[in-house]
């Protein structure tokens, strides 16, 4: 599947568990400052919660045009919605609308499907900003999240 808009085109490749280690080292970039500012940033405890939430079943490589790594996404079926999670992008595809072109592609993929989108972003993160401009509204939070869920658009 390929998505283009004015300037963003990517594409997704299926992910199998060997790819786990290259993932994470994206996670780790991706959420380090985010991590860092609000004095959480712990490999050892990010590589386990990746870890016990890597689904390869759901989860996709994003690529660019020349077929480069510049991130994933976990998009799938959970408690009757669908679940977005570990959605990264290296430092060099952010703020260049990678992430909206591909966030757009999964909401037209979940509202054919007539589910929600549910996810959570790190309390302090600038991720909430990004998809409540999206269409995401708060549900709740806890200590370290804030939990958002965007229903599907009728036809």
């Amino acid at each position: 599947m390929t998505s283009a808009g004015a300037t963003v085109a990517f594409s997704f490749a299926p992910t199998q568990e060997p790819d786990f280690e290259r993932l994470f080292e994206i996670r780790l970039l991706a959420m380090r400052p985010s991590l860092e500012r609000i004095g959480r940033f712990d490999p050892e405890r990010a590589r386990a919660r990746f870890r016990d939430t890597f689904r390869p079943k759901h989860t996709r490589l994003i690529l660019d045009l020349a077929e480069r790594l510049t991130g994933c996404v976990a998009f799938g079926p959970y408690d009757g919605a669908l679940l977005l999670e570990h959605f990264y992008l290296v430092p060099e595809a952010q703020g260049r609308g990678v992430g909206s072109a591909v966030l757009r592609c999964l909401m037209s993929e979940a509202d054919a499907s007539a589910k929600a989108i549910r996810l959570d972003v790190l309390r302090g993160s600038d991720a909430k900003r990004f998809y409540e401009r999206h269409g995401f509204v708060e549900t709740h939070r806890d200590e370290f999240d804030i939990y958002l869920e965007r229903l599907p658009e009728r036809a």
